[in-house]
Order: C-alpha cells, then sequence, then structure tokens
C-alpha cells in the first residue's frame, strides 16, 4: 500500500473516531461483515451521465450516470439544455449559447462542452455488485429505507441521489469505503467475454485515471438465469424503490408488456401479491423464476484533469439526431 492510500484509511479511521456516530459504527460493522459474506464482485459494465464545474468549484454530477450508451447520456444533455433554454433564462444570450449547446449535440459525438462559463463532461463509470456462491448481495439491514412505505406506483419518481453531488476522489469516508477504493485502483476487465479493445483501454485507464470516486448505492430487480443473475431493471435510490418495482413488474406491467394470457397472469399477479405482503423480502419466484432485489455500486475513475470519459471502446448503437424544434432567441419554437 502506497503513502497516500495508508494516510487515507487512517484518516478514515480517525474520523469515525472522532465522530462519535453509534450509526455510522454499526454501518461500518454491516459493510465488514457483508465483504466477508460476499467476497467476490460482479461486474456488469459501465455507465454513463454528466458532470459539469464551474471555475474554481468541484465537479458535481448534473445527470445521473446510469444510462448504458454515451449517446443516451449526450441525448439527455441535449434535452438539458433545450428545456434550460426555454424555461429558465429570458436573456437573449444565454439562450443562444444553450441552443448552440444543443445544435452541436443534435450533430457530433461530443464528450465535452463549455457552456455559459461551466465545463460539461459525459463521464463514464462502472456498476458492480458484492457476490458469493448464493448469488449476489441484498440490500443490507443498514441501508436507507424510507419511512413511510408505499406499494402502489407514484405519479413523481424519487430523485436520483447522484443529482447535484460533488464528485470528489479525495473526500474521506468510512473505513470501509476507502479500503474498498483502494482495493478497486488496479480493476480492469479481464474475462473473454470481454473484446480486446474493451480490455486494453481498461488497463489504460489504471494508468490515466488512476483515482476513484464512489457514487451512491442504488438497487436493482436481477434474474437467475443458470448460474448468471440477469439485470431486470433500471437502479433505484432505496431498497423499498426496487421492491416497488417488482411488484408492479409482477402484478401488471410485464403481462401488457409480453401479452400474457389470463392464467399467467394471474400466477405472477399472486406472487407479486405474496412478495408484497411479505414486507421486506428480496427474493421472489415464479414459475420457477427466480428474482432479487441486489444491492448494486458504482465508481468513476478520475484522472489530473477530472473524471474520465466514455473510452475508444464503448460502444454506441445510434448517432446523434435532432430532438427538439428550433428556438429562437425569444424562445419562439419553430417546428418547421
Amino acid at each position: 500500500m502506497d503513502e497516500d492510500w495508508k494516510q487515507r484509511l487512517d484518516a478514515a479511521r480517525a474520523g469515525l473516531v472522532q465522530r462519535e456516530d453509534p450509526v455510522a459504527w454499526v454501518t461500518e460493522v454491516d459493510a465488514a461483515e457483508a465483504a466477508v459474506k460476499y467476497p467476490g464482485l460482479s461486474v456488469r459494465g459501465a455507465l454513463f451521465g454528466v458532470a459539469a464545474q464551474e471555475p474554481g468549484e468541484p465537479w458535481r454530477i448534473v445527470l445521473p450516470v446510469r444510462t448504458g450508451m454515451p449517446q443516451e447520456t449526450r441525448d439527455s444533455l441535449q434535452s438539458h439544455f433545450f428545456f434550460r433554454a426555454k424555461d429558465e433564462t429570458d436573456v437573449p444570450a444565454e439562450r443562444r449559447a444553450l441552443m448552440a449547446a444543443v445544435d452541436v449535440l443534435t450533430r457530433e459525438r461530443v464528450n465535452d462542452l463549455d457552456v455559459l462559463g461551466v465545463r460539461y463532461r459525459v463521464i463514464r463509470g462502472d456498476e458492480f455488485a458484492r457476490s458469493n456462491d448464493s448469488g449476489l448481495e441484498p440490500p443490507r439491514p443498514t441501508d436507507p429505507e424510507p419511512v413511510f412505505r408505499v406499494w402502489e406506483r407514484q405519479p413523481v419518481s424519487r430523485r436520483c441521489p447522484d443529482t447535484g453531488l460533488v464528485l470528489d476522489p479525495d473526500q474521506t469516508r468510512g473505513p470501509m469505503a476507502e479500503a474498498l477504493r483502494f482495493g478497486m485502483r488496479d480493476f480492469h476487465y479481464t474475462g473473454k467475454r470481454y473484446p480486446s479493445g474493451v480490455r486494453d483501454d481498461s488497463r489504460k485507464a489504471i494508468q490515466t485515471h488512476p483515482d476513484i470516486a464512489l457514487l451512491p448505492v442504488t438497487y436493482g430487480i436481477v434474474e437467475r438465469e443458470d448460474d448468471v443473475w440477469l439485470p431486470r431493471s433500471g437502479l433505484e435510490p432505496t431498497p423499498h424503490d426496487a421492491r416497488r418495482g417488482l411488484y408492479d413488474d409482477l402484478t401488471d406491467l410485464w403481462g401488457r408488456i409480453y401479452e400474457w394470457d389470463d392464467d399467467k397472469r394471474e400466477r405472477y399477479r399472486r406472487a407479486g401479491e405474496l412478495f408484497r405482503a411479505a414486507g421486506s423480502s428480496d427474493e421472489a419466484t415464479v414459475d420457477g423464476r427466480v428474482f432479487r432485489i441486489c444491492r448494486v455500486e458504482r465508481m468513476v475513475r478520475f484522472g489530473p484533469d477530472g473524471p474520465e470519459g466514455p473510452r475508444h471502446s464503448d460502444v454506441d448503437e445510434y448517432d446523434p439526431t435532432t430532438m427538439h424544434p428550433r428556438m429562437d432567441d425569444d424562445g419562439t419554437l419553430h417546428y418547421d
């Protein structure tokens, strides 16, 4: 262990002692036990989002790190600038600058933009989960849960914990988080299922972006298929949000999407109601299929110039496109 990382771990331990926070102590014990019980790491792959940096300030996340392709994130950034121009300014020069950025994103696969004095970057993260022979790690007892657990679908989704987050690899967390960051420094893709270009870029990133920033833990639905677990949902901010998503999938959504007959719809509906009745269960079984709520961790690599952007080997399945109507400096929209 180099001296810099030793100092970080020492600072994390000292900070934990000084805080005299019993909740933090329990959380650390929970994390230590999880590391023993789930010693493996299962890697799903890359995720993308957007970070921004104002002069003299740290990087902050603007768009959550949860899309599967860089171009999805560029499209979201295009919409971000468009709606800022439409709804958040009456200054013609500001609107013009925002729409100039929109125009660039309709034509180019650009990952860095300066807009109104702020640097914006499409950033790349890695998504992984702890695992053992029984599968992926479920939520921990100390993971946050809403005070009131609502099972019905909500008209407004919960705010993603990424939004507005300071993305700082030097921020000291608890000892277990610092140990995880230290352990992930040399992480790179090695499996033969990854193309050689992906493996090469992954090894290079250890040198070009040697530091690690951890993102908030999220939760998702996975399904066991033979000896692997496959993702069946996006990422949610709390275990209960993921459970509610699985409940909705079982009782309603999947039946409509896949046009199941009435008998199959009823089997899945009953499985969903049993899952809900269990309260805090993290597993549901129906028709021989096993679904589990799992705990998903994410990280972003950092180099001297900030967070890592997309790699050459990251795949886009489609090109940039125009997503919004033309807008004049006064806010008038044109749909021609």
